[in-house]
């Protein structure tokens, strides 16, 4: 394999370290990790803390969590001050975990779902059940009278009262999925009340309590797709609701709802098919925020609705033609008349300010760095956000105001997803970092003391040793660019001898101190095997500037391997790296990465491995035009399917597939495969006859194609390997 010099920039250790708190520290122990183990219950990991919810009156928070590493998660509170810990919910109450979550608005109560029921628990943990409900209810939520609680259910949204606990329909609309197989992210109603295919909005109660401002969903006019199942009496093709690049979309539509009268009224807004409601949010005074995005990213609008008026007007509206996939976000000030929102118009993703008189966006935060989440506006006007700073691997809580003041908040290494009590005097913080899962911490902001809640993982997971992660920059080896890397290496590295390298999961944004879930436990099996891991964010990629990011329109597999090779490169200048022992692998674009690098590269890899991978843009998602455009505008983008490179394949490649995967669907990997096999080129094939896109989330197919992809690499890159 080619090599080429070292030039290190920098190198940044970035472990998990403390800032006063009670972290224990790793110490030796356990025996080799397993993929048993880690698969296996109660997790190794433990069970993260989740949905973190302030009541009304900022006194306290709830979440869900187990500390016992299980699954199933209860509800839990503590005080404002951090003290008062205490589980409020009994698995006794059924056999499923709470669902979902709600306040009543006197902050006195909850209600929340479970086993087909809702139920309401006071602060001292006496529940009792409000009335039975469909299995599928979902998306709770109470009125801020505090008189209904509503819910989805089939694609409607219904109501209780929560006084005699009487059900009632509130629209009937809903339409049930053309699939009858309960898989798959397109498995969606016809028509619904809730998010497209890909998230957005499901609806919100005006403060009022008299109106509800709805996301209505019609998939009825998107192509039929059949996707075999082969796991019946027979085989069949069942149907999906599944576009491809320029078709129609979902028809995407804001409605209101006249609580009394049931009545449903659909807003006008232009091109439903082809644009996605990012969010709406009323405002204290009555005012309907809407933020809306094309499909492509090109166009941006923000539109209000005034009590008074029939149809919203235009608050704002941006275009930019280079566009790709968007971190976008918005939400009203509390004085009524400001807009705070997040966006791409300058380098840098940053927090603006537009009063709803005077389009003008004003600047308010820092343009050295991307604002990576947020707005989350407090009462007292307090703006609350996440950004990289102070580089690109850490996201940190921050917060500025309408004047235009932004603060860093949090500096304990990692990343950090902030939530704010409403009265915006404390911040409930979700962190993790390389070595340490997600944990659910409380800072005060104005003290900076910091105050951790949970100890999720159990005592198995502190007897490892994990290994750190370091941060290297180099250059490309295409242009001027500076490229980052992140590199795990097993401790107590014999730097005498030559390793084998794993890259991977490669995709975007992996450069990061963060625990990345079930994946970044299998990266530390991969080290705890001896292994050298390294990721590294390509174009595409955000923390590097717009022209770094935007790269990636219409050239997938194109500069991003560049920047790939380019990291080969410097990773084989290390002289404990054994420049014939590199593989990668990934998953979904990940995939797409590593078949196209052995395709498209051959020697740059020993080996590869490529799971769930898009190899066929004319397939991609409706959604995908972000990346793609659409075939009629730019059609050389759809000409650069993998299976033209076929005859080029000269290195060991796997390939992992769900067989009910509607994001990227099998038919693509087997046109592929069947290109692979008419070039006469051996390599292996390993699939899963009811998996969809996420296709470690059944645990047989997890522990079969997880053990094939270690396998794979074990034959091709250990020290036993087979000649080729």
């Amino acid at each position: 394999m080619r090599t080429a010099a070292p030039c290190l920039a920098w190198i940044l250790a970035c472990g998990c370290a403390s800032t006063g708190s009670s972290d224990p520290t790793p110490v030796d122990g356990a025996g080799a990790l397993t993929l048993e183990r880690l698969l296996s219950r109660p997790a190794l990991t433990g069970t993260a803390p989740a949905a973190p919810l302030w009541s009304p009156d900022s006194r306290r928070l709830a979440f869900l969590w187990n500390p016992d590493a299980e699954a199933r998660r209860e509800l839990w509170l503590f005080e404002a001050d951090g003290s008062g810990l205490r589980r409020l919910t009994d698995a006794t109450e059924g056999s499923s975990a709470v669902q979902a979550m709600a306040w009543t608005p006197d902050s006195a109560a909850l209600v929340y779902l479970r086993s087909g029921k809702l139920w309401r628990t006071d602060l001292t943990g006496v529940s009792a059940p409000v009335t039975a409900l469909a299995a599928d209810a979902a998306e709770l939520a109470v009125s801020p009278d505090g008189r209904w609680a509503s819910f989805l259910q089939g694609g409607d949204l219904w109501l209780v009262d929560l006084a005699g606990g009487a059900v009632r329909q509130a629209t009937h609309i809903g339409v049930p999925s053309s699939s009858d197989l309960p898989i798959g992210v397109y498995r969606r109603p016809e028509v619904e009340i809730g998010p497209y295919v890909w998230g957005g909005p499901s609806y919100a109660w005006a403060p009022d309590s008299r109106t509800i401002a709805v996301h209505h969903v019609d998939r009825r006019a998107v192509r039929q797709v059949p996707f075999p199942d082969y796991l019946g009496d027979e085989t069949r093709a069942n149907l999906i609701r599944r576009p491809y690049p320029g078709d129609p979309n979902e028809a995407r539509s804001v409605g209101l709802l006249h609580v009394d009268t049931g009545a449903l009224r659909l807003l006008t807004l232009p091109d439903p098919t082809s644009t996605r409601i990012v969010d709406f949010a009323w405002s204290a005074q009555g005012r309907l925020l809407i933020d809306r995005e094309a499909d492509t990213c090109v166009d941006r609008w923000l539109h209000v609705l005034d009590s008074a008026a029939a149809e919203p007007s235009l608050l704002w509206h941006d275009r930019r033609e280079t566009r790709v996939y968007t971190t976008v976000g918005s939400a009203w000030h509390p004085d009524g008349a400001h807009v705070i929102v997040l966006g791409d118009l300058a380098d840098r993703y940053a927090l603006y300010a537009v009063h709803r008189e005077r389009p003008e966006l004003r600047l308010l935060t820092d343009p050295a760095f991307d604002v990576t989440g947020g707005p989350t506006v407090a009462a007292d006007g307090a703006i609350f956000y996440t950004a990289n700073l102070p580089n690109p691997y850490e996201v940190h809580a921050c917060r500025t105001s309408l004047a235009g003041a932004p603060q860093r908040l949090t500096t304990r290494p990692g990343e950090v997803r902030p939530y704010p009590s409403p009265d915006g005097r404390q911040l409930a913080l979700l962190h993790s970092c390389d070595t340490n899962p997600t944990e659910l911490y409380l800072l005060d902001p104005a003290s900076g003391r910091e105050r951790r809640i949970t100890q999720s993982p159990p005592p198995e997971f502190r007897e490892r040793s994990w290994a750190e992660a370091r941060y290297v920059t180099f250059p490309s080896r295409v242009d001027d660019a500076t490229l980052h890397a992140r590199i795990l290496e097993p401790r107590g590295l014999d730097r005498s001898r030559r390793h084998p390298v794993i890259f991977g999961p490669v995709y975007s944004n992996t450069v990061r101190n963060r625990w990345a879930g079930f994946w970044s436990t299998f990266q530390q099996l991969l080290v705890d095997r001896g292994y050298i891991v390294v990721q590294v964010d390509m174009r595409g990629s955000t923390g590097y500037g717009r022209a770094f990011r935007e790269a990636f329109l219409l050239d997938f597999a194109g500069r991003d391997l560049d920047d790939l090779a380019s990291a080969v490169a410097y990773v084989e200048s290390l002289p404990y790296v054994d420049p014939d022992r590199i593989g990668v692998w990934g998953s979904s674009y990940g995939g797409t990465l590593t078949a196209y690098a052995l395709l498209k590269k051959p020697g740059l890899f020993d080996a590869g491995v490529a799971c769930a991978a898009a190899v066929d843009p004319r397939f991609f998602g409706s959604d995908d035009v972000a990346i793609v455009r659409r075939p009629d505008s730019h059609p050389a983008a759809f000409l650069r399917g993998a299976a033209q490179y076929a005859a080029n394949l000269a290195d060991p490649l796997l390939l992992i597939h769900g067989m009910q995967d509607q994001v990227v669907p099998f038919k693509t990997v087997a046109d592929l495969a069947e290109a692979l096999m008419r070039n006469g080129k051996d390599f292996d094939f390993a699939f899963a006859p009811a998996a969809t896109h996420g296709w470690t989330s059944s645990p047989h197919y997890a522990r079969y194609l997880l053990g094939k992809l270690l396998a794979h690499f074990e034959r091709h890159l250990g020290d036993g390997r087979r000649s080729r």
